[in-house]
């Protein structure tokens, strides 16, 4: 497998669009690690480690959803092996809208997380 994020992605997306509570995906340090992130966001309720039928590691990641609809509204991959996509700091900081509550989202600044939407 050439691309194991965008891959863990896909899936995400995939069960989302289904309406699924969670989704399993191999494990590996790298998705575990996207994953915490994800969780910091608000984005996902969390995950576990456990073991298919043949013994292989896999992380089941149990899916957010807020009054029946997906918290994750739109995911995809910008940077994938094949085409490199890099971005400064300031232009990143832009980009992200705080899942922890609507005022970030609506531009204002929060209390809680300390993040301005530009």
């Amino acid at each position: 497998m050439n691309d194991p994020i965008g891959d863990m992605l896909t899936r995400i997306r995939n069960a989302q669009m289904r309406g699924k509570t969670s989704v399993s995906t191999p494990a590996s340090k790298l998705r575990a690690w996207v994953l915490d992130v994800l969780i910091g966001e608000g984005y996902i309720r969390g995950y576990s480690r456990s073991t298919d039928e043949r013994g292989h590691p896999q992380l089941d990641i149990e899916l957010k959803y807020a009054d029946g609809r997906p918290v994750i509204q739109e995911l995809k991959r910008v940077s994938t092996p094949g085409r490199r996509v890099y971005m400064g700091v300031r232009d990143a900081a832009s980009t992200w809208a705080c899942a922890t509550c609507r005022r970030c989202a609506r531009g204002s600044a929060c209390r809680s997380c300390r993040r301005r939407r530009a």
